[in-house]
């Protein structure tokens, strides 16, 4: 795959929040309709580590967006992706669920018995909410538009945690850090 090059204007900076990822991007994504600005590319995720994300995903600071596929295999050639935790909804400013996070943490070897890197990833789906109206579904076949299959895409947003530099200005969410805390006690021994 060709490495993107992305020529961004002065002074933009691309930090969405998990509403705009999911109603602004994703959302358009998965409908096939244009994305205004079209910056995040489509990436094949799982050949890659995440170190090679760099010249190949959209790069803002220490994150990388991409468009991926959804699949269940997330094996890269070094390592592969371990879900965290249960998935967290995202919740639109009017307060409507539009998607979904998962956590990931990528580890270093073979599963189970790799060694857990730096590497964080966060999967955002759609919720299908399409297919539970079916008075959206009938609407939606008189006009002669197919139904929008949702659950093909994802939008990811991985970063490297740096334990020198508490503050990247990443907020995490009480939630995520109870997801991330999660992961760490399987490294805890307790007394017998």
């Amino acid at each position: 795959m060709a490495d993107h090059n992305f020529n961004l204007p002065p002074g933009f900076r691309f930090y969405p929040t998990d509403e705009e990822l999911v109603v602004h991007f994703l959302h358009r994504k998965a409908a096939l309709l244009p994305c205004h600005p079209d910056v995040i590319p489509d990436l094949d995720l799982y050949p890659y580590d995440p170190w090679e994300l760099d010249g190949k995903a959209l790069s803002e600071g220490n994150q990388w967006y991409y468009f991926s596929r959804r699949t269940q295999n997330r094996n890269t050639n070094n390592g592969y992706w371990k879900a965290l935790g249960i998935d967290e909804p995202i919740i639109s400013s009017s307060g409507k669920r539009v998607g979904m996070k998962r956590f990931l943490v990528f580890y270093l070897g073979e599963a189970p018995s790799g060694i857990k890197s730096s590497w964080i990833m966060q999967e955002y789906r759609l919720t299908d909410s399409g297919s539970s109206s079916t008075s959206g579904t009938s609407s939606s076949k008189r006009r002669g538009h197919s139904k929008i299959d949702y659950s093909k895409w994802v939008v990811c947003r991985v970063s490297e945690r740096n334990s020198s530099d508490d503050d990247d200005g990443t907020e995490l969410s009480y939630l995520d850090e109870v997801f991330l805390s999660l992961d760490d006690l399987d490294e805890i021994s307790l007394p017998n």
